[in-house]
């Protein structure tokens, strides 16, 4: 369960300086869309947001799943990363593994540091290395929890999916990283 936003995140501009107040930098100044606004942000060590709001709501079912965002960082600017991410989501650091399987991250035999945040922003799992990471590594930045793996991939390899790492056992459960038709 996630705490309601508070009132400074249920207001596009009131969220952009609430952003900045916390140490995040606007890379591109708010713009409309056909439905909404957006601007991108950026927080220390470099994590860049897209932040929008939508004036029209969206036509699509509700997701069964929540994703899980990503975020790679080095462990001199994760601290400064965390105050600010935090401090403008209020969120919370649910779980942080120092050394956690780097398996998981194609580094058989080594360990990283993997921290899971929740916030009213959903999960974001940061994954703190040296940035020695084996393609494709450090390009995925979302993750989508699916009922059956196999299945899954097996619909993605029918619409041209490329597997480009796994399925193996990974962080909470069975992984894969897809490249799907245009990246």
């Amino acid at each position: 369960m996630h705490p309601e936003p508070d009132a400074q995140l249920k207001n596009f501009d009131a969220g952009i300086q609430r952003a900045q107040a916390s140490g995040a930098h606007l890379l591109v100044s708010p713009f409309p869309d056909p439905v909404g606004k957006n601007a991108i942000i950026q927080f220390p060590g470099g994590v860049n947001t897209q932040v929008y709001w939508h004036t029209t709501a969206p036509l699509h079912k509700p997701l069964k799943t929540v994703p899980e965002n990503r975020a790679y960082g080095s462990p001199d600017a994760v601290n400064a990363f965390l105050r600010s991410y935090l401090g403008f989501t209020g969120g919370s650091i649910t779980s942080d593994a120092k050394q956690a399987d780097a398996s998981d991250i194609g580094l058989s035999g080594k360990t990283y540091r993997r921290i899971a945040l929740s916030s009213p922003f959903r999960k974001t799992v940061i994954v703190v290395t040296n940035g020695h990471l084996p393609y494709p590594f450090g390009r995925e930045i979302t993750g989508y929890q699916v009922a059956h793996l196999s299945d899954t991939l097996r619909k993605a390899k029918s619409a041209d999916a490329k597997v480009l790492w796994g399925p193996q056992r990974a962080a909470g459960g069975n992984s894969a990283i897809l490249k799907f038709p245009g990246g």
